[in-house]
Order: structure tokens, then C-alpha cells, then sequence
């Protein structure tokens, strides 16, 4: 039944490595299934028979479809089924459409579709490298045009020493998270999260990755040999070139002058005239197609931009190649935020607010990984007016998910333990006027921010992107793009770390790669850079992190308890936990292995709780000192409620210093006061309201 089934074997980092064809699918351009261990990911192709009428780009659509059967659990959702992909479904479609996309003919307008659906999970075998290798033999296979095939491997940094595609186990210890892409020449994308690791090794990292890559491309390339089907030929989208030239020699000279700014403003501004006066010029000639008349228009600044840069090492707003845009930093813009930062760079500037919160409020997850929950979260907003639009808001698409996981990579290495700083942090980054590079924007208004809340962070982070023009073997880099040169350009490398090492790096790429020249150039170029940003900027606006908190920030306190007695700080039904919350004012978190963090506005209120919670796992010893709630009022004294369920006696001559007649006199019920154990007895215990008052009063003498 199946008489075009084929199985092809081979080996990534030691693990064998499947491709299976022909037997599912039957009726995309492309398929296979591709298995990495027991990560089995089924990969589609397919491409509409008619280019897409009225677009001026390639439709191509990437999506990595998360199924949780692939990990034997059902999902949490009221509907108990997968619903909107997950951000790390998103960021996995991402990281193999940037591979994938610069391959494609620039000029094909047909809809072409690339879906990988994991379908099982092993742990040690990424779904993700699985999925990309997989997507592209199903593309190399089909009959879509395509000029790769591409591979991707990922790269750790285990004690020192690099490794490919590492085990779960290694990822727990590893200080690098990369993924490399690339053809058999070329690097065609890289995407990393680390711990401060230097350029010198990354560089070793990225070509190590490229390394493995090689060698897969190659088995790939025996698949397509054999089973590869003829490509298509597709209707071309390119503008006719005797229409270019008669656009070029009508606008050249006007549109070097519109452009030769550095406000986006003022260039968008003096560009539409001369797209006005083109359109009267050529609409009759051209009358079944003027939408070409704005890609020629498009093309023409492209060709402008390219040349300044190629030819006359000249960029648009007249800096020099290495040469960063006017900077500002500022803190504490928000008056009852936890923290706020402010970065500029030209006309980008991103405003990020922290907000500080308990363990608790850390995000739960429903993924295909082991992650349950996300203790610290980056997100980021782009709204129209950021680049003079009126689009209406319809919440985070793909870029901007993207954006905000970057910036959360780049952060993740400072952030503090929990045990250091028992806090859920939230980061939100809003771009308020972009033109160019918002990403690396968020990340030093990140960084700000945090200072500003008073997150212990190890150190500053900064980011910056490097961008490329290329002509043939003839290329150069410069530093800090703006929109335009971001457009027009090749690439997109997006660097950002300390001024010890790099933290995260996502590159985009227009071209078909890169060679390891241009990405050790890159990488120079971007800590120079950073190290400026932050030595010359950031720290300018704050030397330093704050030592205190934002008075409306909740104050935390962690206390470790034996695990045997959570159940007596929790109590039957949860009444203690409850009570204590109520009469401090607190809100209390309980963990499984004894951890338990309190948190309130009140910084006395907290350490009461906190007091209360060691008064119940403990029994009191001779000379402590507790706040008790008072909750009988007797003839000989006062009975006072130290914790729940532990009450002691204070006699009526240990309440003051000088006699009372009526215990009512000095305190009431619900009074709390200060009290000190001076007899543990078979009766209960003894407690001083005076000799506590003395210890405080001594205390506060001897400073």
C-alpha cells in the first residue's frame, strides 16, 4: 500500500536520527516525520497553486504546533484542549522561519505553509531542532522552490566544554543556550541565551554548532538526491527593470534629498510628494500596474541607502559607520510603580515598569517542557503611535512576543535567586517611539528599571544591534542601526550581555548567511558598544541598585520550617495560615520543601507573621519575645495568643512596672502587645508584658 514509504537513519551528537516519507501525508508538496530519540515531530509543506494577489511580499507562514499527548497530559485549559499556541510554541515557529525565509526566491508571492507538530516528547531530544530539520526535508523534498536545504543544531557550554544538542541534564548546567542554523556554507541564524560568556568562545560555539550542521545538510542533500521532486517554476513578482529606470531617473535626485536625515519624520514626510508625483507621471503609462510603481519607489531608497553605505561609507542621518545614535537614561519616571527606566536612543525609546510580587503570582505554564511556572516575566508592547500609526491594539502578535523573549533571555542571567530576592518579577516594556532596534531599547530600559525596584541584579545589561550591507564578496557592518538601514539592509544581530560577556544574541539574516569574518566583526563591534552604553549612559542615571524598595512594594521575609510542620502553619481547613494573614495583613506562601515567604506593605507586620510562623514550629524558650494578641481579660491578668493555638499568661504584676489594680486598666481584648516567656511550666507558660517593654527600651538605648 504504501510502495513510496523510505526510511533513512543517521547520527546527530551520538543519537541516531530518523526520517520517515511516503507512508503519511499523502497529499502535501512535502512531508516526513523526523525522530531524535523518542522526539517525534511530523513536518508539512505546502504551497498554493496561484501567487497571492495584491502583496508585495513572500506569504510564508511557520507554525510549531505544541500537542500535549506528545507528554502524556492532558491540558489544563476549561476546554481541556490546545488552544492559542504557547509563547514557546511562537518562538519555536520563529526560529525556524528565520532560516528558512531568506532561502525562498524574494520575488515568489505564492502562500506557502511549513507546520511542525510535535507529536512526541523526549526530553533529551529537542522538539525544536528536531522540527526544523525535520521542516526543511519536507521543503527540500517537495516540488516548492527553495534554495536551501538548512539545518540547525543546538550548543551548551557544560563545564567548560562544548556540546551538541545537550541532554536535559546538561541544559540544567549549562551556561549557554545556542542554536545555530546554516546551510553548508553559511550560518544563517543564530539564536542564544548565556551566562555572560565571552565573544571568544562564542564565536568557537557558533562554529562548532556550523560544524554539525555541515554534516546534516549533507545527509539531507542524499534524501533530496533520491526522493527530491522537481521544483515548480512560479510566475516572477520582480518589477519590470525598464519601469525602475524610468521611476529611477524621475526620483533619484529628489529622494537623496528627502532622505539625507535623521528624522524619520521629516524623510517620511518629503518622500510623499515624490510618490505623488511619480504616480501622476506614470499611472497612464502603467495603468494595470501601479501598485509596482511603490515597490520601484521602494527599491530606488533601497538602492540609495545601499550605495551611501558601499560606496561612500555614508549613512542616512550623516553618524559615522561605527558611530552610536544621541543617548539618555532616566529612572523613577512612575511615582507608585515598584521601578521605571527609561532608554533612549535617537528617535527609539522604551519606557519598562517593575513590578514586584509575591512567589505565588509566578506564571504557570502548559507546555510540552518541564517548566511548570516562570518566576520572572519580560513583556513587551508596540502600539501604532510608537511609529505614527492609528492601528488599533489586538494585544501581542509574533513580534512582539519575540521582542519580549529576548529581552527576558537577555535579563534572565542577573536576576537574582529566589532565595536571594523571594520576589515574582514582572517586567513590561513600552516602546513609545521606535525607529530601530526597540528590542535592545527594552533591554536597557530593563535594566534600569530593576536597578530602579531595587533588584539586586550581578549587573547592568545592555543591548545593541549590529547591521550589514552586502555586494558580492564586498561587505561591511556598522553599529546601531535605524529603521531604514534595518529595511534595507542584510542583517539584523541583535547582541545583548555585561560588560563581562554576552547574555543573549538573535540575528536576522536577508541573505543566504553569513561567514564567521562578518560574525566575529559583529560581535566586536557590539561590546564596544554596550560597554559605552553602559559605563557612559546607564549608570550615569544610577550608579547603582537602590538599597531600599518602593514603599508600595510589598516587603518580603522567607522562613524555612521542617516539612513536618507545615501542617501546623497551614492548619485544619486553612485556618491558621488564614488567621495570620488576616491579623497581620500579610499574604503567605507555603512551599513543599518548608520554604515559606510573607509579604506585606508593612515591613512590622511581616516579621510578626513571620514571628508567629516560628512560634508555632517551635516551642518558646525562656527570654523570647513575641507581639501576642490579647484574648482574655482575668481578675490575675491577661491571657495573650503568642501564635495560634499557643496562649500564655501574663500576671497582673508583670504588666506594668508599678502596681495594677485591674487588669483592664493597662490592656483589652484585641490589644497586641509585647511580651516576654519568663516560665515554661506543666500549667503553661509565663509571660512579662513589663520585662518585655524593659528588653525593647534597653534595645533601643544601646542602638
Amino acid at each position: 500500500m504504501f510502495e513510496n514509504h523510505r526510511v533513512f537513519e543517521t547520527e546527530i551528537a551520538g543519537r541516531k536520527f530518523t526520517v520517515e516519507t511516503g507512508k503519511m501525508c499523502g497529499l502535501s508538496n512535502g512531508s516526513c516525520m523526523a525522530r531524535y530519540g523518542d522526539t517525534q515531530v511530523l513536518c508539512n509543506a505546502t504551497m498554493s497553486a496561484k501567487p497571492r494577489e495584491g502583496v508585495d511580499f513572500f506569504p510564508l507562514s511557520v507554525d510549531f504546533e505544541e500537542k500535549l499527548y506528545s507528554v502524556g497530559r492532558i491540558p489544563g485549559s476549561f476546554l481541556r484542549r490546545e488552544g492559542r499556541p504557547t509563547e514557546k510554541a511562537v518562538l519555536a515557529s520563529r526560529v525556524v522561519d528565520r532560516p528558512m525565509r531568506p532561502l525562498f526566491p524574494k520575488d515568489m508571492r505564492n502562500d506557502v505553509s511549513v507546520v511542525m507538530t510535535v507529536m512526541s516528547t523526549d526530553p533529551d531530544c529537542s522538539p525544536e531542532i528536531t522540527g526544523m530539520i525535520g521542516a526543511s526535508i519536507a521543503v527540500a523534498i517537495s516540488d516548492i522552490p527553495w534554495n536551501g536545504p538548512i539545518a540547525g543544531v543546538s550548543v551548551g557550554l557544560v563545564d567548560g566544554e562544548l556540546v551538541i544538542n545537550p541532554t536535559a541534564a546538561q541544559r540544567e548546567k549549562s551556561d549557554l543556550s545556542l542554536t545555530v542554523a546554516g546551510t553548508e556554507k553559511k550560518v544563517v541564524m543564530i539564536e542564544a541565551g548565556a551566562k555572560e560568556v565571552d565573544n571568544e568562545t562564542m564565536l568557537k560555539a557558533i562554529m562548532a554548532g556550523h560544524a554539525e550542521v555541515k554534516k546534516i545538510v549533507g545527509f539531507i542533500n542524499q534524501i533530496v538526491a533520491e526522493i527530491g521532486r522537481e521544483k515548480i517554476p512560479f510566475e516572477s513578482q520582480e518589477v519590470p527593470h525598464e519601469m525602475f529606470e524610468r521611476v529611477m531617473a524621475l526620483a533619484i535626485d529628489k529622494m537623496k534629498v528627502a532622505m539625507d536625515t535623521d528624522d524619520k519624520r521629516v524623510r517620511d514626510a518629503a518622500l510623499l510628494p515624490i510618490y505623488d508625483e511619480v504616480h501622476a507621471a506614470l499611472d497612464e503609462v502603467y495603468p494595470e500596474q501601479t501598485e509596482k510603481l511603490d515597490e520601484c519607489l521602494y527599491k530606488l531608497q533601497k538602492q540609495i541607502v545601499r550605495r551611501w553605505l558601499l560606496d561612500d561609507g555614508k549613512r542616512v542621518d550623516g553618524r559615522a559607520i561605527d558611530e552610536i545614535r544621541p543617548l539618555d537614561a532616566e529612572v523613577g519616571l512612575l511615582a507608585r510603580v515598584h521601578g521605571s527606566g527609561m532608554f533612549t536612543r535617537g528617535q527609539t525609546q522604551v519606557l519598562t515598569v517593575a513590578t514586584l510580587a509575591m512567589t505565588s503570582d509566578a506564571q504557570l505554564l502548559d507546555g510540552i517542557d518541564d517548566e511548570e511556572t516562570k518566576r520572572y516575566m519580560h513583556h513587551y508592547n508596540f502600539p501604532s503611535y510608537s511609529v505614527g500609526e492609528t492601528k488599533p491594539s489586538r494585544g501581542p502578535g509574533r513580534r512582539e512576543i519575540g521582542h519580549g523573549a529576548l529581552a527576558e533571555r537577555a535579563l534572565l542571567p542577573v536576576i537574582p535567586s529566589v532565595d536571594e530576592f523571594p520576589y515574582t518579577i514582572r517586567l513590561v516594556s513600552e516602546v513609545l517611539s521606535s525607529n530601530g532596534s526597540t528590542s535592545q531599547g527594552s533591554v536597557c530600559g530593563s535594566t534600569l528599571a530593576l536597578m530602579d525596584a531595587g533588584v539586586p541584579i550581578k549587573a547592568p545589561v545592555a543591548g545593541i544591534s549590529c547591521g550589514l550591507i552586502t555586494e558580492g564578496e564586498r561587505w561591511m557592518t556598522m553599529v546601531d542601526i535605524q529603521g531604514v538601514e534595518d529595511f534595507f539592509g542584510d542583517m539584523d544581530f541583535k547582541v545583548a550581555g555585561t560588560k563581562k560577556g554576552i547574555t543573549a544574541i538573535q540575528m536576522d539574516i536577508k541573505i543566504d548567511g553569513l561567514t564567521y569574518d562578518i560574525i566575529e566583526e559583529a560581535l566586536d563591534k557590539c561590546y564596544k558598544a554596550r560597554v559605552h552604553i553602559i559605563d557612559d549612559v546607564m549608570l550615569k542615571a544610577i550608579p547603582e541598585v537602590r538599597d531600599h524598595l518602593s514603599p508600595y512594594a510589598p516587603k518580603m521575609l522567607t522562613v524555612k520550617i521542617d516539612v513536618d510542620k507545615i501542617s501546623d502553619v497551614i492548619g485544619k481547613g486553612g485556618k491558621v495560615i488564614q488567621k495570620i494573614c488576616a491579623e497581620c495583613d500579610v499574604k503567605i506562601d507555603v512551599e513543599e520543601d518548608g520554604r515559606v515567604f510573607v509579604s506585606g506593605l508593612s515591613l512590622e507586620n511581616a516579621e510578626r507573621a513571620v514571628t508567629i510562623i516560628k512560634t508555632i514550629v517551635t516551642e518558646p524558650e525562656i527570654g523570647s519575645m513575641f507581639y501576642g494578641k490579647v484574648t482574655r481579660i482575668l481578675p490575675i491578668g491577661a491571657k495573650v495568643e503568642i501564635a495560634p493555638g499557643k496562649e500564655g499568661l501574663v500576671h497582673i504584676s508583670r504588666l506594668e512596672n508599678h502596681r495594677v489594680e485591674k487588669t483592664e486598666d493597662v490592656v483589652s481584648v484585641g490589644d497586641i502587645i509585647p511580651v516576654m516567656v519568663i516560665k515554661i511550666g506543666e500549667k503553661g507558660i509565663d509571660l512579662s508584658r513589663k520585662d518585655a517593654i524593659a528588653a525593647l527600651n534597653n534595645k533601643k538605648n544601646n542602638g
